[in-house]
Formats: structure tokens, sequence, C-alpha cells
């Protein structure tokens, strides 16, 4: 198999294994954004100790009101905590560009940015499922994000 194929299997692996992660994470009863952060921690060896990841706590249901998705914002945590080695300013030309992308590439696979928008849409009343579709929807799009800008 040459180098390429190599690269696309082994993106495809991560694919996976951020999604299984996803499910376990939102399946424990974590809120959308705290599963989102955990299964990225967990894929991509962020890190981030469990104490830290309870500052995700107050970002679901778009911090309660229907505002940004809280999938969106784990996830943007995660592409943050990745890329950033000093502050948000000194790293603005690398950081901006990713963070748009990203939201862009969350707001094509969902239809929206926002929890009030996306939940009618996305939403299972079925008490096992509620927001994972949104999750695993939002694990696709940060893949996309990381695929196009050779984070993987």
């Amino acid at each position: 198999m040459d180098g390429r194929k190599v690269k696309i299997a082994c993106r495809r692996l991560f694919m996976t294994i951020l999604e299984e992660n996803v499910k376990k994470y939102y399946q424990s009863g974590y809120n959308c954004s705290e599963t989102l952060l955990h299964a990225c921690n967990e894929t991509y060896q962020l890190d981030i100790s469990e104490e830290d990841m309870k500052m995700m706590a107050g970002f679901g249901g778009g911090m309660f009101i229907g505002s940004t998705c809280g999938a969106l914002i784990g996830s943007i945590a995660a592409l943050s905590k990745m890329v950033c080695r000093t502050k948000a300013h000194e790293m603005l030309p690398e950081l901006r560009p990713l963070i748009q992308k990203h939201t862009r590439n969350f707001k094509e696979l969902l239809g929206s940015l926002d929890c009030a928008h996306i939940k009618p849409v996305h939403h299972s009343t079925d008490p096992n499922i509620k927001c994972m579709n949104t999750c695993l929807l939002a694990a696709k799009a940060l893949e996309k994000t990381m695929e196009e800008e050779h984070l993987l």
C-alpha cells in the first residue's frame, strides 16, 4: 500500500474512533459540549484533565438558552487546544482561519450554528439518543476541518 493510501486509512480509523468516543461519552450522560471535548481528548490525546473538563458544563443546550450549539463550542475548544501554543491573539494567523473553516463546515452539515435551530432538525425524542446525532455530525464537521487543514 502506498503512503497516500496508508494516510487515508489512518484518517478513517481516527474518524471511526472519534465517532465511537462521541457515542460513548454522550451515552455516559455528558452534554453536547462535554461530549465533544471528552471524545477529542481521548481520540487525539489532548491531555485535558477531568477536572478541567468541568469548564464545558455550562455550554450544553446552547448555554441553556438555545444560542451557539454546545457541540460546536466543544469542538472549537478541542481545535484550540490542538493548535494554540501561546495566547489566541498571538495565534490569530493560524487560529482564525481554522475556526472560521470549522464553523462553515459545522453549519454546512447541521444547517445552523445555534441550538435553537439545530435541535428541531437533529434532536430525537428517544431518551437514549436526544442530541447524539448532533454530536456525531459535529464530529464529522471537525474531522472534515482537520483533514482540510492537514491536522490528521
